[in-house]
């Protein structure tokens, strides 16, 4: 294999960003405070030059040093100056490819090239991506990306450069296309709103640090109290909504899916642009998931759960947004349909209804000693509140539940503040857990888990009944859970 280098505009980007000289951040920090900053126009010149040039020097040495080769059986990547580095994976190990185009790079017309093997990130936290070639021009990336999914056979030998021809890729088939009408979701999906209520609480702060002359007050004259705290409160959630919608924008701008031989390639994102390509034969089942508020609006989202794939909560997403009877669609399509789902028996619902009522009822007791010892009854008006929330409470936490298992796959369901529909392949399961507490064991119900390589590494059916276990577990995944019966 011949190894390669990435383009020398690189270097301008990893200046820019200081990307290698930020570890040198706790030296300039000793030096200063040994040395005194005496805050000067010379000195703060002085500094961003020494910066610029540590961060040029620094970035060059990483460049001149870094190299990759991608052959017919591995790919190889080598960095280090002092502490040489070589690492190897396999190709059959590779179980995605992701190439993003940050801002800054796609103004000197470069990719990132992330590459997700099985192996991780070698069981260091915080380190996804088992490989990284950072800086190649964009025909290289596809290039590179085609070759190590084997989307696309190169009929060049190995050692040729990236300029070199190859084959016409495989037509692609249009799987998923976002709507931007479905962006509107967005104030609805809890991580869409992370973002806007840092802004708004940052916004409190600087309010909170202005002048006081400046500062609204709560009883200035000529202001009613409640228009002011009305108009707060409307200001808020109109920067939450128009945040989340803008955030959901900037992710998932121009998300589509599309089949290109037995790969999916997922492209998303406004200001940095991703194409994530994930191996079909690799997926082994799809979530379709919708919170209480994609609920209030019948929207959903539907995630591939594909093998050792890092990350897996965005690069296997298929569908970010959209409405619930696509994105079960989408699912289905990737995925063989079980059939429908299952209710769970009585004893499940008293179940819940128990677990959703007790709090509310042992406040309501609470109120009541309270009342007629003291008179002192919000606490038991509360507690009627809470006991009669319950109920309805229980209630949709019971029709959240439900299982099928049909010929080719299996399906469970659980969750109501975030409700998750699984659908897995019959091959994806490696094992049974089953799970049994006192309470379960007198009502005669059973938790059930399938143990699979992908996703979160287990999916539960809550509250079977405890002989329909065994019989679930055989029809989905084979004769081998027989074992479950003893």
């Amino acid at each position: 294999m011949t190894p390669r280098r990435t383009s020398p505009l690189v270097l301008l980007v990893h200046t820019i960003t200081f990307k290698q000289a930020r570890s040198w951040v706790p030296l300039a920090l000793f030096v200063l405070a040994t040395r005194g900053f005496d805050g000067g126009p010379g000195t703060i010149v002085a500094l961003v030059v020494a910066v610029t040039a540590l961060s040029l020097a620094t970035a060059l040495v990483g460049w001149w040093r870094f190299s990759y080769a991608d052959g017919p059986t591995s790919v190889v990547v080598t960095r280090g100056l002092l502490s040489r580095s070589v690492r190897t994976v396999p190709n059959d190990r590779i179980r995605g490819v992701e190439v993003e185009a940050p801002p800054l790079h796609r103004l000197f017309g470069l990719v990132r090239v992330r590459i997700d093997a099985a192996a991780g990130g070698g069981g260091r936290p915080g380190q996804e991506e088992e490989l990284v070639v950072d800086g190649v021009r964009p025909a290289e990336g596809d290039r590179l990306r085609a070759h190590l999914l084997g989307a696309r056979r190169s009929a060049a030998p190995d050692g040729s450069t990236a300029d070199d021809a190859v084959p016409a890729p495989p037509p692609e088939e249009v799987v998923a296309r976002l709507d931007h009408r479905w962006l509107l979701y967005a104030p609805l999906v809890g991580s869409y709103l992370a973002v806007p209520l840092a802004a708004v609480g940052a916004l409190f702060r600087v309010l909170d640090e202005l002048p006081e002359g400046w500062q609204p007050r709560v009883g200035r004259p000529g202001v009613p109290d409640g228009a002011l705290v009305a108009g707060l409160l409307v200001a808020a959630v109109v920067v939450l909504a128009v945040g989340a919608v803008v955030g959901s924008a900037l992710v998932n701008w121009r998300f589509r899916v599309v089949r290109r031989g037995g790969s999916l390639i997922a492209s998303r994102g406004l200001l940095t642009r991703r194409h994530t390509e994930l191996e079909i034969d690799r997926i082994r089942g799809c979530t379709v998931t919708d919170g209480v508020g994609m609920r209030l609006v019948r929207a959903a989202r539907t995630t591939a759960l594909v093998t050792g794939l890092g990350d897996a909560a965005r690069r296997g997403q298929v569908l970010p947004l959209g409405p619930r009877p696509v994105a079960y669609a989408l699912a289905t399509r990737l995925v063989a349909d079980p059939g429908p789902l299952a209710a769970h028996p009585p004893a499940a619902r008293r179940r819940r209804l128990v677990r959703a009522v007790a709090p509310g009822a042992a406040v309501l007791v609470a109120g009541g000693v309270l009342t007629a010892v003291l008179g002192w009854w919000p606490v038991l008006a509360a507690g009627a509140a809470l006991t009669a929330l319950g109920v309805p409470l229980g209630l949709a936490r019971y029709a959240a539940l439900g299982h099928a298992a049909g010929p080719r796959s299996f399906a469970v369901r659980g969750g109501w503040l975030v409700r998750t529909h699984v659908l897995l392949e019959r091959r994806a399961v490696v094992g049974w857990r089953v799970r049994q507490s006192a309470v379960q064991r007198w009502s005669g119900l059973a938790s059930v888990e399938a143990c699979v390589g992908a996703g979160t590494g287990g999916y539960t059916a809550v509250d079977m009944a405890a002989g329909e276990v065994a019989g679930f577990a055989r029809a989905a995944s084979g004769s081998w859970a027989d074992a479950l019966q003893r």
